[in-house]
């Protein structure tokens, strides 16, 4: 399925789009839109955390950090975990976190291998909740392959916290030659997305606010590390693992933000087709109903991939034939101008601009 872009037509879709102004921001106190994933969390990243610890690995900016430790390459991570409700449908906070965790890992190209857990109750927490959250974690990390061998855990006051944070750290192996990094998209390389979108944050929305949505959602929660296997099995049996350039999940900010990342640190463009990217009638209609954007909705089981033109379609192939990579699409590709935008072709053929969002558009929703 192609998704090529002339040159001509690069050219009338930069012209638009080459001068906008972007909004300057200055914020005295910590707001939610802090923790979006969007404009506002990478201006607090940058001022606030790059800018006193600034080095090499951490101003890659990818969601793990690959270190040399006595000749042998390690993948390293941590996320924070704080949904509410913590039990939804399709899982809850303890696979989330483990999911979570493992999906950073994979999609770097490592191997995940151990777990560290931080627990943060809040006190009246039934304990019965918290064994159920913890099974769950045992699980997850059961069917991905990896061990916690470590942890803490702290309780707060009552009314001081919100039933439970999880905090988890997770190394894994870099078992294969892999650069996968968010510079390293090109100009016509292809952009693949493994499935449908927005299931985990519409089905998080609706269970907070008690809304009742035809085809009831369902989180897409799960571990990606077996569908990153399958890609980078089939780039080296291509005989060319740099084929495959970037892979993300798209949790917080959703499939927009984690592409306009990409597209900025690359310093590259990005159009997409809209009528290419899958989103269930329930999703979509849900979003209309809230005035939402399915591309800016949280997925906890999705997996985009930046790869080279000449394996986009193995690569694809290769997704399909993975349980977790069935309704994969070639979404759209990588072109030169308009430099670290992502513009996208919508259904009735005009073009838009898929910016990232200045503020929060569902708060803890992992």
């Amino acid at each position: 399925m192609s998704t090529k872009v002339d040159e001509s037509e690069q050219q009338e879709l930069a012209q638009p789009f080459g001068s906008c102004p972007l909004p300057i921001f200055d914020h005295p106190q910590i707001v939610l839109g802090h923790g979006s994933g969007g404009k506002l969390s990478a201006e607090l990243i940058e001022k606030v955390f790059v800018s006193r610890f600034r080095n090499p690995t951490l101003e890659k900016m990818d969601d793990q950090a690959v270190l040399d430790v006595g000749g042998v390459r390690l993948a390293f991570t941590t996320d924070s975990f704080v949904v509410t409700p913590i039990f939804f449908p399709g899982g809850d906070i303890g696979a989330l976190a483990v999911n979570g965790t493992v999906n950073d890992l994979a999609v770097g190209g490592a191997k995940p291998l151990y777990l560290a857990a931080a627990f943060i109750l809040e006190e009246g927490l039934p304990a019965a909740d918290l064994a159920r959250v913890v099974d769950s974690m045992a699980i997850a990390a059961q069917n991905a392959g990896v061990q916690l061998v470590t942890g803490d855990t702290k309780v707060v006051n009552r009314g001081k916290g919100d039933k439970v944070f999880i905090t988890t750290t997770g190394i894994g192996h870099m078992n294969r030659a892999t650069e996968l990094s968010a510079d390293r998209a090109r100009p016509g390389d292809k952009i693949l997305l493994s499935g449908f979108i927005g299931d985990h944050g519409i089905t998080i929305l609706s269970q907070r606010e008690g809304l009742e949505f035809e085809g009831a959602p369902e989180s897409d929660c799960a571990a990606l590390h077996g569908l990153v296997a399958a890609i980078l099995d089939e780039a080296e049996a291509a005989g060319d693992l740099r084929s495959v350039r970037v892979m993300r999940d798209p949790t917080r900010g959703g499939v927009a933000t984690v592409l306009n990342e990409i597209a900025q640190r690359s310093r590259a463009g990005m159009i997409l087709r809209e009528s290419e990217i899958p989103v269930r009638e329930t999703v979509r209609g849900a979003c209309e109903l809230l005035g939402l954007d399915p591309l800016y909705v949280a997925n906890e089981g999705k997996l985009v991939a930046v790869v080279a033109p000449q394996i986009a379609d193995r690569v694809l192939s290769a997704m399909q034939q993975h349980t977790l990579g069935t309704d994969g699409r070639i979404i759209g590709e990588v072109v030169e101008q308009p430099s670290g935008m992502v513009l996208m072709r919508t259904f009735v053929g005009g073009t838009r601009v898929v910016d990232v969002l200045f503020g929060e558009q569902l708060p803890r929703i992992c």
